[in-house]
């Protein structure tokens, strides 16, 4: 991508403003000449330069055609200069400048990406904070200039990418590059996500995202990235307030942050509350090696903090297993730990623990453990420098992932510049560093997994790019290929009652019940014996979309009365709009789920399943997936649940047909990439047995023409 290279590393850099003190122009050449970038041109009406830098009154008059122009002149003015930038041959442009689409100057903005295109430009922004790449030491941003690391940092906000570029320093994180793409006219978070995904010099990627334009694009960029680095995101956005109610229980259920969540899992990413998480991430990427395996031992001088941090390590799923009785033979044995406070884990030294203590029982502990983390709970009249060279031997003579937890304050400052030097990341508490170790086991786990698929070619890419040289894969878990829409419509006009959509599900190969739609009480009476004695009735009437909530369901009728009965009662709740009854054969011992589809305005076609009928909304045990997934991704959303359990034949209770889900689960994400007016699918109940499944209820909402005007059901 040539607009990457001019970006991140342009030969030369104008920049287009005032130039006078305080001005933004001014400060901007300041930070250019600070960070060691020497090629600098001033643009601007009086021609005026600033610090030694020459000035000039148009970009076509800088001697050397610049590669990147950075923007900080009135919002009016700006999309002549981006003309200008292109006929003087410049290939990127970084606007600085406010007063676009956040202002609601939507048109305006259209007319600066009109401009662009029209230019040949590639843009970043507008109303965005700046660019950094501290390996060229260009710093064309109004912010701090970080510390140089592995880190790349990708910001909606400014704001808030300003701050973190602020905070790097404290928090021991340094940034191979910064990107605030602002109201991301043109270049956004998609492109810079492919740019750093093949880029030697980031090796973690931190996102703050607020929202998404192209969500499927989103995920498959992600999804690429994730696949060789880490991807930690920051989502803003999780309140419900605004969400449409959808009509069904899945769209209900599906609300947007919901979806954002199983997006971001989907695709590999890892998304995390805050600021303050994506710093111990980012930390703990960078400088542990892979978590190959959740065992960890705790070796600590502290039982309280070491206690907190185990009930942590718990919580997140890494196995706390006990020493062998061979591992406790040898902590017994060694001269420096006869002090030891308890030989469980966490293993405690108690305030004895000594240089040489922890070095030996990390050491020995990592024999059976996968990771480690050491805590010192320092005292003013000890050195916590000698605890800290034996925490880092330990790490360097066993080469696996240690994290410290050195508390607190200035008891324990002269052993931090060891451990960061040693490369131990050291964490505020001991909860904080086992949920980093977790979430690095977790991501180890699943790239190592992925590798499966990946060729020798592909796999010496991939050594290259992955933290620390692992051999990490590259096929992703999410995909769109091969989904493209079939334009099909669905065989029914205006409302489709339970019956179409019954009749339309099993020509798809679904699994439905026997059934007769009757319209008269003498019918419903003759469905007893015709379905085999104990059967349902479900009032079929246009306006009704959940049953239960009017009384439109009688359940075990066994007699000729007893359903002619339950006709006449279902036509009253029909009203105007009765067109029949359907009546089905009872299913028993079935476990109930509901099986959905929503469209998600950011994400397009979203598939759920969870613990169904008329508790469905109550419990919201529901797991959710950006459509389509296969079977396999399919067992692992029914793993997911809460009630998890239920289906896998809990107390004693025989085990449901897994495999018939799954199955329907694939088959119904399938459906919208085939009809295009597809918007909503409820499938409530769909009854679980031991052997196979059947479709109870079923009910559909369909796109108007408008939407379905969009192409692939891919909104």
């Amino acid at each position: 991508m040539l607009w990457a290279k001019a970006l991140f590393e342009p030969e030369s850099v104008a920049v287009v403003g005032s130039t006078s003190p305080g001005k933004l122009g001014y400060v901007l050449i300041e930070q250019l000449l600070a960070g060691g970038f020497r090629r600098v041109a001033a643009v601007g009406p009086k021609g005026q330069g600033a610090l030694g830098v020459p000035g000039f009154r148009s970009i076509a008059e800088v001697p050397e055609a610049p590669d990147l122009v950075v923007v900080a002149s009135p919002a009016d003015t700006v999309a002549s200069v981006i003309e200008d930038a292109g006929r003087a041959g410049a290939k990127v442009a970084v606007v600085l400048t406010a007063g676009f689409s956040e202002v609601g100057r939507k048109a305006e903005e259209q007319a600066l990406l009109e401009a662009a295109r029209g230019s040949g430009i590639r843009l970043v922004g507008p109303n965005c904070a700046g660019i950094v790449n501290t390996r060229t030491h260009l710093f064309p941003t109004l912010e701090t200039r970080p510390p140089s690391g592995d880190v790349a940092f990708v910001s909606q906000s400014g704001a808030l990418g300003g701050a973190v570029l602020s905070w790097a320093e404290e928090q021991g994180v340094g940034f191979s590059k910064f990107v605030s793409y602002g109201n991301g006219a043109d270049l956004t978070d998609v492109d810079f996500l492919d740019v750093l995904r093949a880029d030697d010099e980031t090796r973690v990627v931190a996102l703050y995202v607020e929202t998404v334009s192209d969500g499927r694009a989103f995920l498959d960029a992600a999804a690429r990235l994730a696949a060789v680095k880490p991807l930690v995101v920051i989502k803003s956005g999780r309140s419900q307030s605004g969400v449409r109610a959808a009509l069904s229980h899945t769209g209900s259920l599906a609300g947007s942050d919901a979806v954002y969540d199983a997006a971001l899992r989907q695709c590999g990413a890892i998304r995390v509350a805050g600021i303050e998480e994506m710093f111990d991430l980012c930390r703990g990427f960078t400088t542990l090696p892979p978590v190959r395996g959740r065992r960890l031992v705790i070796v600590t001088n502290s039982g309280g903090p070491g206690v907190l941090a185990a009930d942590a390590a718990d919580a997140a799923g890494l196995e706390m297993a006990a020493p062998s009785e061979a591992l406790r033979a040898r902590l017994r044995a060694s001269p420096h730990l006869s002090g030891l406070g308890s030989l469980a884990n966490p293993i405690d030294l108690t305030v004895q623990g000594t240089e040489d203590g922890y070095r030996e029982a990390l050491v020995a502990a990592l024999d059976e453990a996968d990771a480690a983390l050491a805590i010192d709970v320092n005292t003013p009249y000890i050195d916590a420098a000698p605890i800290a060279r034996g925490v880092v031997a330990a790490a360097r003579a066993t080469g696996k992932p240690v994290a410290a937890c050195f508390m607190a304050g200035k008891t324990v400052a002269t052993g931090l510049p060891i451990l960061k030097e040693g490369g131990v990341p050291n964490f505020a508490t001991g909860e904080r560093a086992v949920h980093v170790i977790s979430r690095i086991a977790a991501w180890t786990a699943r790239a190592e997994a992925l590798c499966a698929s990946a060729d020798d070619t592909v796999l010496a890419e991939m050594a290259q790019r992955a933290p620390h040289g692992a051999r990490f894969a590259v096929r992703s878990a999410w995909s769109t290929t091969g989904m493209q829409p079939e334009e099909q419509r669905l065989p029914w006009s205006g409302e489709g009652l339970e019956p179409d959509v019954l009749d339309w599900l099993e020509g798809e190969g679904i699994s439905t019940p026997r059934r007769r739609l009757v319209t008269s009480a003498n019918e419903a009476g003759d469905a007893v014996s015709a379905l085999g004695g104990s059967i349902v009735l479900k009032v079929v009437a246009s306006g009704i979309s959940h049953k239960t909530d009017v009384g439109g369901v009688v359940l075990d009728v066994r007699t000729e009365t007893a359903a002619r009965d339950a006709f006449e009662r279902l036509q009253g709740v029909g009203g105007k709009g009765f067109r029949g009854v359907l009546a089905a054969p009872m299913v028993r011992d079935g476990v109930e789920l509901l099986v959905g589809l929503s469209r998600d305005p950011q994400f397009g076609p979203v598939v759920a399943v969870g613990l169904g009928g008329v508790y469905a909304e109550v419990l919201r045990d529901v797991s959710l997936r950006v459509a389509p997934v296969d079977a396999a991704e399919a067992l692992v959303m029914l793993g997911e649940l809460r009630g998890a359990a239920i289906l896998r034949g809990a107390r004693g209770a025989a085990p449901r047909d897994l495999d018939a889900s799954a199955r329907l689960i694939a088959d119904v994400s399938r459906l919208p990439f085939r009809y295009i007016d597809l918007a909503e699918l409820d499938l409530n109940p769909v009854f679980l047995l031991e052997d196979g499944l059947v479709v109870g209820d079923a009910r559909v909402v369909r796109r108007d023409a408008s939407a379905t005007r969009e192409r692939g059901g891919s909104r």
